[in-house]
């Protein structure tokens, strides 16, 4: 009921949206004496402010269309590799004679956001890897007839990636992307897998939330999983593909990421609102940049939501070596021939310093001379993925890692 009361919101804000453009666009022209007055600039702001506010945002682009290679700029293309119903698998191909560079696989987290989230970090190592990212579907665009979708249907998708991709590649795994991805390094290991990676890097992971719980892992376990079952499970309305689908739909995912710093987002539409006002276009674009991306949210897969909750961040099955792929006993102490690098950030506040780190203890049989960990300073839980730090820092750090691998 809560999904169709939001949508019933949403479409009503439609009509108010178009007057308000009408208004803002009047109060712009230059022939309009209003113009140029501080209430007309005041009334134009407010508009729009309240467009971006209103507005669904769309699955934002890449637009990596061009990369640095040996000092040249060279053009890069987006190729589909292959499709599930609930992924795909993306290549950023370069064009470009750099066949010896390394194979990169960067599972991105499925988490509310668009893979696009992990942008800058596809931007920062294309110059140097053959670079992959696990692209996720909307589960609101994904008709009932395509079953369901778990934490293990994730793991699989990643084999399956890796099979493509071919032997000797290595993999990049971003906040809870970390979790399925070292299942499917070890399932690999456990079958010796011709495609299982040369190195698998962790950024940011839940791995063991029992280490400095942070404000989401005291959530999952201040209630029970019958308790999110019924208040954030919602059926998906018509006339959407996946009508009737369960999800844990994004307009509650960006509810709860915006309340961990609701100071903060309203300070920065204030901003935005005197940026407007006064003709800083520039300070109006970085806020919009920004929030294009933040704010385009989707639908996650209920099982999947669910599977996360009690399994990563309740009852600890990975840190605890009992986890189970499809009644299978996974061991990571499996893992041998693939290297391991964690990264994490000092002040993050999602994923907290030594929850990714205790990978290393599940495991034991990686040799010291291919394992690796580095905690970034002043870094919080974005900024060791995307940002200033990301590039300076962390990315020489991953690329040295996967070729001495």
């Amino acid at each position: 009921m809560l999904y169709y009361l939001h949508e019933m919101g949403r479409t009503a804000t439609i009509p108010m949206r178009m007057l308000a453009d009408v208004q803002g666009t009047l109060l712009r022209q230059p022939s309009n004496p209003l113009s140029y007055t501080a209430l007309g600039r005041g009334f134009a702001s407010m508009t729009s402010v309240f467009e971006d506010m209103t507005r669904r945002y769309q699955k934002p682009a890449f637009n990596l269309n061009t990369t640095v290679c040996d000092g040249q700029t060279v053009p890069v293309t987006e190729t589909i590799v292959k499709r599930w119903p609930f992924g795909q698998l993306k290549r950023f191909v370069r064009e470009a004679d750099r066949r010896h560079d390394p194979q990169l696989l960067i599972a991105a987290p499925l988490s509310g956001h668009y893979a696009t989230l992990v942008r800058a970090t596809v931007e920062a190592l294309l110059p140097d890897h053959d670079v992959y990212v696990t692209d996720w579907r909307d589960a609101r665009m994904v008709p009932v007839t395509a079953g369901e979708f778990g934490l293990d249907d994730y793991a699989d998708y990643i084999v399956d990636f890796l099979s493509d991709m071919g032997p000797n590649s290595h993999v990049l795994a971003i906040c809870q992307a970390a979790v399925p991805a070292l299942v499917a390094t070890a399932l690999m290991a456990e079958d010796a897998h011709p495609a299982a990676p040369r190195s698998i890097a962790l950024m940011g992971a839940p791995i063991d939330c029992r280490i400095e719980p942070t404000i989401p892992d005291k959530l999952a376990t201040d209630h029970d999983l019958a308790w999110f079952r019924r208040h954030m499970i919602h059926m998906v309305p018509p006339p959407y593909p996946g009508a009737m689908r369960s999800v844990y739909p994004g307009f509650m995912q960006l509810g709860g990421f915006m309340s961990m710093n609701l100071d903060r987002h309203i300070y920065a539409y204030w901003n935005l609102f005197k940026s407007i006002q006064s003709g800083d276009t520039e300070q109006v674009d970085r806020h919009r940049r920004f929030y294009d991306e933040y704010l385009a949210v989707m639908d996650l897969p209920a099982k999947f939501y669910l599977d996360t909750i009690e399994r990563v961040f309740q009852k600890f099955h990975l840190a605890r070596g009992c986890w189970t792929h499809r009644g299978r006993p996974v061991d990571t102490g499996a893992i041998r021939d693939t290297a391991l690098f964690t990264i994490e950030g000092q002040n993050d506040d999602i994923s907290s310093p030594g929850q990714t780190r205790a990978a290393h203890c599940l495991c034991p049989n990686i040799p010291d001379a291919r394992r690796e960990h580095f905690l970034q300073s002043g870094a919080g839980h974005y900024g060791i993925f995307s940002g200033r730090r990301w590039r300076s820092n962390i990315a020489p750090r991953l690329r040295d890692f996967i070729r001495a691998s």
